[in-house]
Order: structure tokens, then sequence, then C-alpha cells
């Protein structure tokens, strides 16, 4: 009966010919999860302002709501109060809204500003582990040529 070869062996030999640096993967590891840090601190920034601008927003228009609620003595009274309160609310929505596309603008530079730094940093990089690994693979194919 004939025998299997035992493959073991020969795998130890080829991958101890050829090693891993996993430099690279810790390297991409850490460039990855700054990357995310920064941008949770973006998403983080944005969602404090927009509560604040909302929290504003809110506390404004209830005051405004009980000046509207007081009790008139001329019917003509309440239409003004109303008139007023629409106007006042629509002057206050447009500047709440130009604050929320403020905090979006910055939002988008920021974020628009990481990852074009994130992509000078993976390139280089992968730049990096490229030409490591080709140094080594060319080392290991050459003392595998030697033997």
């Amino acid at each position: 009966m004939a025998k299997t070869q035992d493959f073991t062996t020969i795998i130890k030999d080829t991958m101890g010919a050829f090693p891993v640096d996993t430099a690279a993967f810790e390297d991409a590891f850490k460039t990855t999860t700054n990357l995310s840090e920064k941008l949770s601190g973006v998403a983080l920034e944005a969602a404090e302002k927009s509560a604040e601008i909302s929290s504003k927003w809110t506390k404004d228009t209830l005051a405004k709501l009980g000046d509207y609620s007081k009790a008139k003595a001329e019917p003509a009274d309440y239409a003004k109060a109303a008139t007023d309160f629409a106007s006042s609310s629509a002057e206050v929505a447009a500047e709440n809204l130009a604050a929320f596309a403020e905090v979006a603008k910055k939002v988008q530079m920021d974020t628009v500003e990481l990852l074009m730094a994130a992509g000078k940093d993976i390139t280089e990089d992968a730049t990096a582990a490229v030409k490591k690994a080709t140094n080594d693979v060319t080392a290991a194919a050459k003392k595998a040529g030697a033997k």
C-alpha cells in the first residue's frame, strides 16, 4: 500500500521561507482606528451643536407661545398676536436652519480634510508595506535558490 506524503514539513519550510511581517497590518489598524476616532469626534461635535441649536429654538418658541397665549382685551389683539408669532417663528426658523447648515458645512469640510489626510497616510503605509514585502520575498527567494 502506498504511503501518503506528509505535507506538514513542506508547508512549514515554505512558510518559513516567506515570513509575514505583521507590522504593516498593525500600522493599517492604527491608521484606521485613528481615523475612526477623529470622525467620531467630528460627528459628536456636530451632534452637540445641533442639540444646542434645537434646544435654543425650542426655548425661544415656548417663550413666544407664552406671550401668544396671554388673554387679550380686544379680539383684534388675538389676530395681531398670531401674526406676530407667525412672523417671529419664520424669522427664527430661518436663523436656526442657517445655523444647522453651518454645522453641516463644518462636518463636511472636516470629514473631507480627515479623509484626504487618511488617504495620504494609507497610501504611504501601503507603499512601505509593499516595498518591505518585495524586499523580504526577494531575499527569501535568493536564500531558497542558494540551497
